[in-house]
Parts: structure tokens; sequence; C-alpha cells
């Protein structure tokens, strides 16, 4: 007790010298709390916004395991053996993929069948890649029909050779395997969906094609297969649908390809429907035996496996594995993809905010020592005389310490309150400083490859937001179908308890390092010698 009086009226003594130490640790305790305020909000959002999206994955084949086994030892792979590869990779098929579903970890699955199609006389395609005319209400873009297809040409991904229609056509499994719908991308606006499963040629399609081609809820329209224009299928329009983020960038060349990976030509139907109708054709084709190409519609099948959780989504490769899944094929995730993307620029945030706070403790803590060191060279005689009197140098040592923590914690605690209140609007200031600056840079890369920003600028979010869904566009080359990047440019909260109980401890730390020089000296100043020369 007699050390804490002592302490104080060694406090209340030096009035000047215990403000300069208090401002310069308010200082640190402040600037402390931002730095690490920002690095506990960065971990809520990581947090809470994994949380909140759906994991889902695919499964794809993986060529770089491909190419590997193709190598022989020390040896680069030939090309016939990359050919012999290659040329044996397929998808899996509906049954393969239902299988790996059966895992433990996996949630929930559901597929799509994907098709193309070309249009008639009385129901074009959007074509971006003609010139485009901009009313007072909408703009509106100039359709021509493609001369549509080229033999040879991979269909858009869809695995074989054969004709590119101008139309996307996309069955669904399942309502929850639409997940433009499920995360609000794309929302109906007139009408309604398809029923789930149902084998009825009904669909629904954009309010840009709607506008386009005069159609409404109820309206029949034509597709051609484009392997055998002969072959066509009636749609009804059950629901006509708008969709709030996807757009299109075309290039200058091969304009004909644009069409089909337009998002606005984009058609939607159930699985069901699709698959009977590709299943007609490809009986259609394989009777028609005088045919040297089959004429059969292109189909291409997609699973998506749906996760509980990051857990159950990294469990899922071995236990697929342990299904049967080849090494040739690799399990990926867009929305973990998409998750890391948006929180890039808080990420970057909080590695500034490490080194920030790295700088902030090393001065503070060499300016505290150095003040420490003459604070003891200034009081050697006090020294002396309480050492002379009898007291031990480790009391007189303790007396040192106690000083500085009563200092130093009165000046935490105002730092903490004054840090809690200034984090959320400087980690707010800086993160859009962070977006702007990804914004910038995505733009510039944009430019660099000569496209133009269509998408114009990059969505943001809270810590609260869903960052979901996943693009079922099908591309096509000469053109590329973005989608915004939901960045997180605002936080609700920084200062927590968690941020709080490390000041303290920064706080603790930072005084016994500064407050060893004080015992240093104390231990090696001697009585009689401090007493016998006073100046």
């Amino acid at each position: 007790m007699y050390i804490f009086k002592n302490a104080l009226r060694s406090i209340s003594r030096s009035k000047g010298r215990n403000i300069l130490v208090g401002i310069i640790v308010l200082v640190i305790a402040v600037s402390t709390c931002v730095a690490l305020s920002i690095r506990e909000a960065a971990a809520k959002a990581k947090e809470s916004t994994l949380d909140s999206i759906q994991i889902t994955a695919q499964i794809s084949v993986d060529r770089q395991s491909m190419m590997k086994n193709s190598t022989t030892t020390g040896v680069a792979p030939d090309r016939e053996s990359m050919q012999a590869a290659f040329a044996g990779a397929s998808g899996l098929s509906l049954d393969e993929m239902q299988v790996y579903a059966k895992a433990a970890s996996v949630k929930a699955f559901s597929y799509t069948l994907t098709s193309s199609f070309n249009g008639t006389d009385a129901m074009k395609p959007i074509d971006t890649s003609s010139t485009s005319s901009t009313t007072s209400s909408s703009s509106t873009t100039t359709a021509k029909t493609p001369t549509n297809t080229q033999q040879g040409q991979s269909a858009g991904g869809f695995g074989k050779m054969g004709a590119q229609g101008s139309f996307t056509v996309i069955g669904y499994s399942t309502d929850s395997a639409m997940t433009a719908f499920v995360n609000g991308t794309s929302t109906i606006t007139s009408g309604a969906i398809f029923s789930e499963g149902t084998s009825d040629n009904v669909c629904v399609i954009s309010d840009e094609l709607a506008l386009y081609n005069s159609l409404s809820v109820g309206s029949v329209f034509t597709l051609v297969n484009p392997n055998n224009t002969a072959e066509t299928i009636q749609l009804t329009v059950a629901g006509i649908y708008k969709n709030s983020q996807a757009t299109v960038t075309t290039g200058n060349t091969m304009g004909g390809f644009s069409a089909a990976s337009d998002p606005a030509n984009e058609i939607y139907m159930s699985y069901n429907a699709l698959k009977a109708i590709t299943t007609t054709s490809i009986a259609n084709a394989a009777a028609a035996t005088s045919t040297t190409a089959s004429t059969a519609l292109r189909e291409q099948v997609a699973g998506t496996y749906s996760f509980a959780d990051v857990e159950s989504y990294n469990s899922f490769d071995a236990q697929a594995r342990a299904l049967g899944l080849a090494d040739t094929y690799t399990i990926t995730s867009s929305d973990l993809t998409s998750y890391q993307q948006s929180l890039q620029p808080l990420e970057n945030l909080s590695k500034f905010a490490t080194y920030f706070l790295i700088v902030v403790l090393l001065i503070g803590g060499i300016i505290l020592i150095v003040l420490n060191i003459f604070n003891i060279r200034e009081r050697k005689y006090e020294i002396g005389v309480l050492t002379a009197i009898g007291m031990k140098k480790g009391k007189v040592s303790l007396q040192f310490i106690t000083e500085l923590f009563l200092v130093t914690f009165t000046c935490i605690i105002i730092g903490a309150g004054v840090g809690a209140a200034v984090s959320v609007p400087i980690t707010n200031s800086l993160l859009k400083s962070q977006v702007s600056s990804a914004q910038a840079a995505a733009a510039s890369q944009t430019t660099s490859f000569g496209r133009s920003n269509t998408n114009g600028t990059t969505n943001s979010t809270t810590t609260n937001s869903k960052n979901t869904g996943t693009s079922n566009n099908v591309g096509a080359p000469g053109a590329i179908v973005t989608k915004t990047t939901n960045y997180i440019s605002e936080v609700s909260s920084a200062t927590n308890f968690t941020v709080i109980l490390q000041l303290m401890g920064i706080g603790i730390i930072l005084t016994l390092v500064s407050s060893c020089a004080a015992v240093i000296f104390v231990l090696r100043y001697e009585p009689l010698k401090i007493l016998t020369n006073r100046d």
C-alpha cells in the first residue's frame, strides 16, 4: 500500500512529465485500438459472410492432372499422348453425378441440362454485336439473326462437335437449382415460374427478349434445331424475368457467336421437359441412318452439389474419391471464389492495419523507453535516498513500474473509448478507398484487353449481405459474360470485448518493456555514490 500511495504522490509531483507520457500512450492506444478493430472487423466479416453464403460445388475435368498422367518420367508429354488423353476426356454423366451426391457431406444435389436452338423469323435473338439504338425510355439493341452455325465448331462447351444456335435453353431439375432466382439476381416480373419437374413445354424468358419479340405471358413461339432445320419445338411463355446483374461484353470479331452467349437470350424451363425434347431429337437422328453426321440436338448436363458449411465442402473431395471419383476430375466452388474476391479489399486493409500496428508499437515502445531512462536519470537522488533509508531496490523498481502502470492504463482506457468511437468511420473510409482501388484495377485490366466497361461500378455490400449464386451463362468465343463482384465496403461494428482485451494486453507488455530500463538503472545505482555525487 505504501508503494501505491508513494506512486500516486510521485505522479502528482511530476505532472508535466506524466502528462507527456500520457499523451504518447493515448496516441498509441487510439492507433492500436483502430488497427486492432480493423483486424477484428475483417475476421468478423469473413466469418459472418461465409456463414451467410450458400456453398455449392461442381465436378469438372482436371486437365492439369491429365497432362501429368500423360507424362513419362523426366520427359515432357508428347503430342500423341496429350491428344489421346484429351480425346478420352468427358464430363460426368448424370448417373455418375448422382453417385457422388450420396456422400455424407452433400446437403442437396441439383442439375441442369443445356441445349442450343435457333430462332425463326418470328422469334429473333438479341445480338449485342450489332449497332444499338437508344430511345428515351430504354436502350434497344437492333438484332440480326446470325448466319448461325459452323459445322466443326464446339457447341459452346456442349462437348460434341455441332452447330451453335442463337438461343441457350437451360432445363432445371428443381427450383433450388435456379440460383439466380434464389438469391434475387433474377426476378419474375410477369406470370410465374414453371412448376418444378413439369414435362410441359413451358418456359420463362428475359424481359428484353419478350419486349424485342413482342411476347407476353401465354405467347407461343417456335425454336429450330440448328443441326436439322426440319425439327422444331413450340414453347409457351409461362413467365418473364428480369436479370439485374449479368451483362455481356462482345469482341469485334466472330460476332455470330455473341447471340448465344448473351444472357438475354437464355430461356429457362424444366429439366424433364427439355430432356424429353433432346431425347426425341436423338431418337430421330438415330432413325435417319442415311445421314453421315448426327443431326440431334446437342446437350450438356451440369450438376451442382450444395453443402451446409465449409467443413462439409472440404470433406467432400475425400468422400467423392472414396465413392470412385477419378483423379482426372477436380472439385471447385465458384461461390467460395466469389466470396474470396468480395473480401479482398477488407483483407488488404487488414494487412495494412497489421503493419501499421507493428510500426506504432515499435515507435511507441522506443519513445516510452527513452522517456523512462530520462525519468530515472532525473530521479537518481530520490532513488539514493529511498535505498539509503532501507527500501530494497526491488521495491523501488516496483514503485516506478506502478507509476507507469497507473498512467498507462488510465490513458489506455481513454484511448479505448476514443478508438471505439472513431474505428467504424475510419474503417469504412479506408475500406471504400480499397474498394475504389480494386474497381480501378479491374477497369484498367478491362481497358487493357480492349473491352468496354459495361459493368459500371462494382456493387458493394455490408458484412450482413449474401454473396450467393452462380452464373449459368454459356460462354462463346468473342463474347464474355460478366457479373458484378459484391465487395464488402462497409462494416457495422469494429471494436468489441476481444479488441479491448488485446489492447489491455499490449498496454501491459509496453509497460513491462519500457519499465525494464528503469529497473536496470535502479539496480545499477549505489546509494552512497548517488548521495555523494548529487550533481
